[in-house]
């Protein structure tokens, strides 16, 4: 009798070590979820238009955010990486779709700037495209699927809201996200 309520006790204290390892896993868990980025992603969301695919240079209804950050797009999206010429919207949009991130820049930022943005580039080197847009109406845009974040210079607070807003959208932001891109290149003429 007192084995089987010694063996009784010892079930019952097991289980609730079990129990006391699993909250604490999911304690721990939570904890680390919502404290993984402490800086919350800037910028402004924009609802996506639309899903669909145009024929390249066909007409479709104005964007409602500049740069664009959904909508209207060519079934082809470009390779991810870093470009010094401007590709069409239309091209972007559909890597945006895809959970990629776009820093569009003014042709006449200055190229320390621009450099910045390399670097920031390059640490990720994937899911980024990087290209000047003369339509930009702010000198840097750093744009996602629905979400637009816009600033004058890159610093060392911006740096850090500008890897905030990628750690929050890249390859999370669009409908079809977890496609694999077609690798990441640096693509400016030397």
């Amino acid at each position: 009798m007192q084995a089987q309520l010694a063996k009784k006790k010892m079930r019952k204290a097991g289980r609730k070590a079990i129990y006391l390892v699993f909250l604490f896993l999911v304690v721990a868990g939570t904890y680390k979820l919502a404290t993984r980025n402490s800086i919350p992603a800037p910028g402004q969301f924009y609802s996506a238009q639309s899903r669909e695919h145009i024929d390249v240079g066909a007409a479709h209804p104005a964007y409602n955010s500049n740069p664009p950050s959904g909508g209207w797009h060519y079934s082809a999206p470009a390779q991810t990486g870093i470009y010094d010429k401007e590709l069409p919207d239309e091209q972007i949009v559909h890597n945006l779709e895809h959970g990629h991130i776009w820093f569009a820049y003014k042709p006449d930022l200055a190229p320390e700037q621009i450099e910045t943005l390399v670097k920031i580039a390059k640490n990720y080197s994937s899911r980024i495209i990087m290209t000047p847009r003369a339509a930009n109406d702010s000198p840097i845009a750093i744009v996602a699927w629905e979400h637009v974040y816009k600033l004058d210079v890159v610093d060392g607070t911006t740096e850090r809201q500008i890897r905030a807003f990628i750690d929050a959208y890249r390859n999370i932001a669009g409908p079809e996200r977890n496609i694999p891109d077609s690798g990441f290149g640096d693509f400016r003429s030397k």
